[in-house]
């Protein structure tokens, strides 16, 4: 395991996970900390001046050499991406994030990294496994044969490949994680790239703010999901880490709900009562998606800690002072 002194380097530390897990990073005390973003400082979801921020476009080969120099652990979870909306709307732009994690895997590689942590996305199982919301939850098996998410989960399940074979190959220590719906304050909430929870409670502090008291739903209402909290999520990816697991393996809950349940929740913490109206034509994704942790809780003993009311509650309470300090 890397030692507090050595260069650990979080591509996408100015995006929501990335920027949690410097956060954790520094709070376990780590003083040489790499914190590489494309976006603009001032777009970073955390900024953190006790750490080196900087902004490269790790399309580039070179960008990569650059901020993985001298890197003994490196955290691989840059990509372009966002919500559902985003990711059906732009699936060429989520498909050039293949570059981000090839030019990676060579610049740790070159330097001779310890670890090299990617984030890769339930997105990469099989669609026709995902057509029942109540359907079995996903194991790690079921990505093959592969029918993965357009754009997106292609992407992901590629690079998945990528990193085997870059360990296979030429012994480069990667780990893969299977990311289910994380969520938590600190994230994206409007302009469309929110994932569920997020707009969900945008939608209902919206509505209650504004006094017209409906929201609209994406789909049916009746798909079904799975959210994992960022602090489950952050202690999972460690584990990961440092553990002996070369096969990519499912981090997420296994706490299944409809979206409708997830709306009950939150007008259930905003104690609000709202007028439902589907919008069937807007994108809804698969019809049911949930992670199955027998692997995980086998080999690491890990599952989540947080329920999906009490995370919910306080990322609702962070979204709503976001939005009233903006005078929404």
């Amino acid at each position: 395991m890397a030692g507090l002194k050595d260069r650990v380097v979080v591509c996408g530390g100015g995006g929501f996970i990335g920027g949690h897990l410097v956060g954790d990073l520094l709070r376990k005390g780590h003083t040489q900390i790499r914190s590489v973003d494309i976006k603009p400082f001032s777009e970073w979801y955390q900024h953190f001046p006790e750490v080196e921020n900087v902004r490269l476009d790790l399309q580039g080969k070179e960008a990569c050499h650059k901020a993985l120099d001298g890197a003994r652990v490196v955290y691989d979870l840059a990509a372009d991406m966002g919500g559902l909306g985003f990711i059906q709307n732009n699936r060429c732009l989520c498909m050039l994030s293949v570059l981000i994690n090839t030019h990676l895997c060579m610049a740790a590689h070159d330097i001779g990294v310890e670890r090299y942590f990617y984030s890769s996305s339930a997105c990469v199982y099989n669609a026709d496994k995902q057509r029942d919301p109540n359907f079995s939850a996903l194991k790690e098996a079921d990505a093959y044969p592969a029918q993965a998410e357009d754009g997106y989960g292609w992407e992901k399940l590629f690079s998945e490949r990528m990193c085997r074979h870059y360990r296979e190959d030429f012994g480069l220590p990667t780990r893969v994680a299977r990311f289910h719906n994380v969520y938590g304050p600190f994230g994206t909430w409007d302009g469309g790239r929110e994932k569920a929870p997020a707009a969900i409670c945008r939608k209902v502090i919206d509505a209650k703010l504004s006094g017209k008291h409906s929201i609209e739903i994406w789909g049916d209402g009746h798909q079904t999901r799975s959210f994992m909290y960022i602090t489950d999520c952050l202690k999972g990816i460690q584990d990961i880490l440092w553990s002996d697991i070369l096969e990519p393996i499912n981090l997420g809950s296994s706490e299944l709900v409809t979206i409708n349940r997830l709306v009950d929740l939150v007008e259930d913490i905003a104690q609000v009562k709202l007028r439902r109206t589907y919008n069937l034509t807007a994108p809804k994704g698969v019809n049911g998606r949930n992670s199955d942790n027998t692997l995980i809780k086998k080999l690491l003993g890990w599952e989540p800690s947080t329920k999906l009311r009490d995370g919910l509650e306080t990322t609702y309470r962070w979204i709503y002072d976001q939005m009233t300090s903006r005078g929404k």
